[in-house]
C-alpha cells in the first residue's frame, strides 16, 4: 500500500481541543453536543469548519486552522470557544476540559450517531464505552516525508514531559484513581491506541497499515490512534499524548514545547545529525511513570538509562529550546511551562479543589469551569 505524505511548510501548527459540556447546576455531563453544534453553525456559519462532534454527545472538538505561531493558533481556538461558550451558557450548560470528568459515569453517556463510532463501540464493547476522556492534539508540519518517522521516534524521548505537564485526570467515576493521568491508562485499551511501534522507514509504516487493513483491524490509516503518529493527509506529526488541558495558557505552553522540539529535530536532520531515540521498553516505563506520578516522576532521559526528575529536566529543556522558540515566535508560551510547574499541573490543582471542599468533586468541576473562562490556571 502506497501512502503519500503531503508536503507541509516546516513547523506550521494545527491544534485540536476536546471540550466537555456540563450542566450549570449539577456539574454533571450533558449530551448536548448535537444541539450546540447546530446552534453555532446557524449563528456563526464561518466557524462551522472549526467545531465538530466526537465519540460522545457530551463532547465538542474545536479545531484551529493552519498557523505559523502558537499565539495565532491559540487565538484561532479562542474565537471558536467564545462562540461555543456563548451558545452553551444560553442553554444552561458550561464548557470544561480535563482528561476525565471527576464523577460522571460512562454507562450514562450517549454515543454520537455516526457509523464510525458505532463500529468502534461494536468492536471494543465495554472498553470503548468506558472512554469518558478528553485530550488535546497538536499537529506540526514536516517539510520532507523522510523526516516524519525519525522525528516521531525522537519525540518519544520526551513523552513523559508531555504526559506529566498535561496530566489532568486524577479522578474517574467519582473516585481518586491514584494516577495523575488515568486517561493515559484508559485510552491505551483500544487495539490501535497507545505507543507507536518502532518504525525506521516509511515503507515499514505503509506495510503495517496494509497488514492492518488486510486483516480487518482498520479501514484506513487514520483509525490508528497512537499517542504520537504521522498524519499523511496533512503532512504532519501529530502528538496526541496530552490529557485535556483546562486553559488556553496550558494549550499554548504544550503546543510551544511540541512545536519547538519538532522544529529543532527537523533542523538537526538538515544538519546531518542522528536524532536521539530510546528503547521501546524505556518509553513504556516512562509513560507509566508520568501517568502515575505526574510532575513527581523520575524519568529515563536517554538510551543509556540515565534518570532525572521530570521537573528538573523540563526546566533545563526550556532553556535549551529558547533559541528555537525565538525563531518560531513562541518564547512567552514556552516559558508558560514554568507557570504550570510553579502553579501545579491540573491534576494537582484538582486535588486541591477537592480537598478544600471536603472531597466534594462538584468543586473540581466548578474550578474547571472557572479556569476555562479565565484562560489560565488558578492558584
Amino acid at each position: 500500500m502506497v501512502i503519500d505524505f503531503a508536503r507541509s511548510e516546516r513547523s506550521t501548527l494545527g491544534l485540536e481541543w476536546e471540550l466537555a459540556l456540563v450542566d450549570q447546576q449539577t456539574g454533571d455531563l450533558v449530551g448536548a453536543a448535537p444541539e450546540l453544534l447546530a446552534a453555532v453553525a446557524r449563528d456563526h456559519e464561518h466557524l462551522a469548519p472549526h467545531i465538530t462532534s466526537e465519540l460522545l454527545t457530551n463532547t465538542v472538538e474545536v479545531v484551529s486552522g493552519v498557523n505559523r505561531t502558537v499565539s495565532a493558533g491559540v487565538a484561532d481556538l479562542t474565537r471558536t470557544i467564545e462562540a461555543v461558550t456563548e451558545a452553551a451558557e444560553a442553554r444552561g450548560f458550561e464548557v470544561i476540559c480535563s482528561g476525565t470528568h471527576p464523577f460522571a459515569h460512562w454507562s450514562e453517556q450517549q454515543v454520537t450517531a455516526k457509523e464510525r463510532y458505532a463500529t468502534l463501540i461494536d468492536r471494543t464493547q465495554i472498553w470503548g464505552r468506558q472512554l469518558l476522556i478528553w485530550g488535546v492534539h497538536m499537529h506540526v508540519g514536516i517539510d520532507h516525508p523522510d523526516k516524519a518517522l525519525p522525528i516521531l521516534d525522537a519525540l518519544l524521548t520526551y513523552y513523559p514531559h508531555f504526559q506529566a505537564l498535561s496530566a489532568s485526570s486524577p479522578f474517574s467515576n467519582g473516585e481518586a484513581t491514584g494516577y495523575a493521568s488515568s486517561r493515559a491508562m484508559l485510552f491505551q485499551q483500544l487495539p490501535t491506541a497507545g505507543l507507536p511501534p518502532k518504525l525506521t522507514k516509511w515503507s515499514e509504516y505503509e506495510a503495517l497499515v496494509d497488514d492492518l487493513v488486510h486483516v480487518g483491524v482498520i479501514d484506513s490509516w487514520d483509525e490508528i490512534r497512537w499517542d504520537i503518529r504521522p498524519s499523511p493527509k496533512w503532512g504532519t506529526v501529530e502528538v496526541r499524548a496530552c490529557d485535556g488541558l483546562p486553559t488556553t495558557l496550558e494549550v499554548g505552553a504544550l503546543a510551544a514545547l511540541v512545536q519547538c522540539l519538532v522544529d529543532d529535530f527537523s533542523q538537526r536532520l538538515d544538519d546531518g545529525e542522528t536524532l536521539p531515540t530510546m528503547q521501546p521498553w524505556f518509553t513504556r516505563e516512562n509513560k507509566w511513570r508520568a501517568a502515575r506520578y505526574g510532575m513527581d516522576a523520575i524519568v529515563i532521559v536517554n538510551a543509556a538509562g540515565d534518570e532525572r526528575h521530570v521537573e528538573d529536566d523540563t526546566r533545563d529543556l526550556i532553556t535549551r529550546l529558547e533559541p528555537v522558540a525565538d525563531r518560531l515566535g513562541c518564547v512567552t508560551e514556552l516559558h508558560d511551562l514554568e507557570r504550570i510547574i510553579d502553579t501545579g499541573a491540573s491534576y494537582e490543582r484538582q486535588a486541591v479543589a477537592a480537598a478544600k471542599a471536603g472531597g466534594d468533586l462538584r468543586a473540581v468541576v466548578r474550578s474547571l469551569i472557572s479556569e476555562l473562562r479565565d484562560g489560565f490556571p488558578g492558584a
